[in-house]
């Protein structure tokens, strides 16, 4: 089915191409494709078409309708997955470095959807669409870690809904630079569109939404910290911009880091435990996995052993 998609520019987009401006606040289409929608006369500007070259003011109300066969199929492929557990409703994978959740951005091939989609052979929920097949929640491309898959819809609105009322425990490893001042804290600073970069989030009191992450130390490293964070919403980018916000930005971070880190490919953030409530059985179940091999790396050359027990230790 067609989408309807109607935005309202603000202030910090006056002047820009519109073109451009809708690339950056609809990351799903790519430029190329938005300029093709803009030759065919669906892009208008208070109801007139308008060419890519029209540069948007403040209050602009731009609106255009995205085909209904923008997403080509699906394939299935055949990737291997690191499953921690199956069943009939729910799936437990550890998402390797390197791989897409779902297909966005002109990316369809070699994402965990296309995993997914031959290993469980259709057995998925659908609620998110075509694009997100048993896609429940999700972490960045480069951000390693636990994800719950869901096989049909009954178990996909029973999950979201504990993440909505924030009883699914999420908890990432981390690895951070410089050395934090405290052994714990709390950062609650809203997160939205960077006003200077839509393609970047940042703290955004203005326009943001709530985000709470809790920290605490686990070992104090040569020029790192090595963390446990808690998460009690779940923003885009949320820890990666958290700690940005305090001066200690993820290791390797390509889009919020300071400096590059030896041996980091992509940043040195992973999603290790994920506790919830099975949606079948009520059964209370907890995961947990170990970081990646460059994690671990990077903890051995900054002089400290990694703690694998030390960092699951206590319930927190």
């Amino acid at each position: 089915m067609a989408k309807e998609i109607s935005i309202v520019c603000d202030g910090f987009t006056d002047g820009l191409r519109i073109d451009k401006f809708l690339s950056e606040n609809c990351e799903e289409l790519s430029r190329s494709y938005i300029q093709k929608l803009i030759a065919q006369g669906l892009v208008t500007v208070a109801g007139a078409p308008v060419k890519a070259s029209f540069k948007v003011s403040d209050g602009d109300e731009i609106a255009f309708t995205v085909p209904d066969n923008t997403v080509p199929d699906i394939l299935p492929e055949d990737i291997p997955l690191d499953i921690f557990y199956e069943d009939a409703d729910i799936l437990i994978v550890n998402k390797p470095k390197g791989m897409v959740v779902h297909p966005a951005s002109g990316v369809f091939t070699g994402t965990l959807v296309n995993a997914l989609m031959f290993h469980c052979a259709g057995q998925l929920s659908g609620i998110n669409g075509v694009e997100r097949p048993g896609i429940v929640h999700r972490i960045d491309k480069d951000t390693t870690g636990l994800l719950v898959v869901c096989k049909n819809d009954k178990a996909h609105r029973n999950v979201a809904e504990q993440l909505k009322e924030h009883s699914v425990t999420r908890r990432y490893e981390a690895i951070c630079t410089g050395s934090l001042k405290d052994d714990e804290g709390v950062i609650d600073a809203p997160i939205g569109r960077n006003p200077n970069d839509r393609k970047k989030m940042a703290i955004n009191r203005a326009n943001g939404k709530e985000a709470v992450t809790h920290y605490r130390v686990l070992e104090r490293l040569n020029g790192y910290t090595h963390i446990e964070c808690r998460l009690e919403t779940g923003r885009t980018h949320q820890i990666r911009v958290h700690l940005r916000h305090i001066g200690h930005p993820v290791a390797g971070d390509p889009v919020y880091g300071l400096r590059k880190s030896r041996g980091m490919e992509g940043q040195a953030l992973h999603a290790g435990m994920l506790i919830f409530t099975h949606p079948g059985t009520g059964e209370k179940m907890r995961f947990s996995c170990p970081p990646p091999e460059d994690m671990e790396s990077l903890i051995i050359r900054s002089g400290l052993k990694p703690g694998e027990e030390k960092f699951w230790k206590c319930d927190w």
